[in-house]
Parts: C-alpha cells; sequence; structure tokens
C-alpha cells in the first residue's frame, strides 16, 4: 500500500507542475500578443548632423588631343592623319614619360565632305578626325604638352581639367571632421537638456559628388596650329567634403 501511495503523491506532483508550466506558457503568450508592434525596449536618443570640409590641391590633369585633315581621298587623309597623331604619341610617351595606359583614342571618325553647286552636292574630298584623351600625372610639364601640341600642328585641343587622382585619403579627413562637429554639437545639446550622452547607435554619411576642375584652353587653325610659347596654367584646387548623421544614446 505503501509504494501505491507514493506513486500516487509523485504524479500529482508532475501533474500540478505541468498545468503551472501551462499557465506561465499562457500568460507569456498573452503578454507577447498584447506587445506586437512595440520594441521590447525604448531608447532616447539625440540624432544630430555634422560637415567635415577638406582642401585638396589636383595631382594629374586630363586634356583632349585631336587632328582634323581633309584630302581628296581617304587613304590620303588617313596617311596624314596617322602620321601627325603617331609622332605625337611617340614623343607623349618618349619626352615627356606618359605611360601607354595614360593615353586613349577617344574618337577616330572619317567622313566624306560636300559641295553644293545648283542645289546639287559634289563630292569635295574625305575628311578624318582622330582624338586622344591623356591623363598627365606630372602638373608642371602641362604648359609643354600644350605647346608641343600646337606646334605639332594639331587643330583640336581643348577640354582641360585637373582632378585629384585617388581622394579617398581626403574623403577620410573629412569624415573624421564630420563626427567630431557631430560629436560636439551632440554635446551642447546634452548639456542644455541635461542629459547624459552615451554609444552611437546609428551613423550614415553621404559626400557630395566632386567635379573636376576645367581650365579653358582651346587651339583652332585652318592649317594648324602654331605654338612658339607654353601658356601658363594653374590646377587651383578643390573642396572634398562629407556629411554624417550620427544618433546617440541618452543615458
Amino acid at each position: 500500500m505503501i509504494p501505491n501511495k507514493i506513486v500516487t503523491i509523485f504524479i500529482s506532483i508532475v501533474l500540478t507542475a505541468g498545468a503551472v508550466y501551462l499557465v506561465i506558457l499562457s500568460w507569456n503568450a498573452v503578454k507577447e500578443h498584447n506587445y506586437i508592434g512595440v520594441s521590447a525596449e525604448q531608447r532616447h536618443s539625440i540624432a544630430i548632423t555634422g560637415e567635415g570640409k577638406v582642401v585638396g590641391v589636383p595631382d594629374i590633369a586630363k586634356v583632349q588631343l585631336g587632328y582634323n585633315v581633309e584630302k581628296k581621298t581617304v587613304a590620303d587623309a588617313q596617311k596624314n592623319n596617322t602620321e601627325k597623331m603617331n609622332a605625337l604619341v611617340k614623343k607623349l610617351k618618349n619626352d615627356f614619360k606618359i605611360d601607354s595606359k595614360d593615353i586613349q583614342t577617344t574618337n577616330y571618325n572619317i567622313s566624306p565632305m560636300y559641295d553644293w553647286f545648283d542645289g546639287k552636292q559634289k563630292l569635295r574630298g574625305y575628311q578624318v578626325s582622330q582624338n586622344l584623351s591623356v591623363k598627365i600625372r606630372y602638373l608642371e610639364r602641362v604648359s609643354q604638352i600644350l605647346e608641343e601640341a600646337g606646334n605639332a600642328g594639331l587643330n583640336q585641343v581643348g577640354g582641360l581639367y585637373f582632378e585629384i587622382d585617388d581622394p579617398e585619403k581626403l574623403k577620410q579627413e573629412a569624415r573624421e571632421k564630420a563626427l567630431k562637429q557631430a560629436k560636439e554639437k551632440a554635446e551642447a545639446l546634452a548639456k542644455v537638456a541635461e542629459v547624459k550622452l552615451g554609444r552611437i547607435i546609428s551613423f550614415s554619411e553621404s559626400a557630395p559628388q566632386s567635379y573636376p576642375i576645367y581650365r579653358e584652353y582651346g587651339l583652332m587653325k585652318a592649317d594648324g596650329v602654331g605654338g612658339e610659347s607654353a601658356p601658363a596654367v594653374e590646377a587651383g584646387s578643390a573642396d572634398i567634403t562629407v556629411m554624417v548623421a550620427v544618433e546617440y544614446e541618452i543615458l
């Protein structure tokens, strides 16, 4: 009889514990339902913005160099154009130490040219044009290259602009300035509100697109361009700006 009594008591304890466990689960389910869509912890914060700006000096220049020629036949026009442009490319590589990867052909075009007589067109000849985009990594050579383009008889020279080849280092410096400004503004606001700043809980940044610095320079003559003097060319400066939005936890 005693063993049966012990078993009965054990079963009663297990059933009671199971019932209590089910009650707890049900209660938790009700609580979770009541808080659907509500964050478990309501955090108070301060959102602030900051701006960092760094002035950089361009370290590369780019310029468009080209030559237009018109002859009676396509073959003659191509021959003249090819000789002129190939001689220029050779000089850029040998005399100015410009790497092949920094010289790119951007245009090569052959067009028939016509004259009009009594409402009728008559073939006059063919025009061949070729343009190169040249990246100049030694800015002290820009003026010399422009002068050489004139001496070589090119009649399409322009599109000169300056830019920073690798702006990431300057962007990082601007980013740090922006974060410092945001922190100073947040601390000043927290002092007025008599609260204490905690850790950063969100951060985002944006950098307005920087544009190259253009310099007007063009050469155009019917029979080519004479050089003889190097133009004065200045690279100027460029602004690198980073905007940040920072959210600080309030303790």
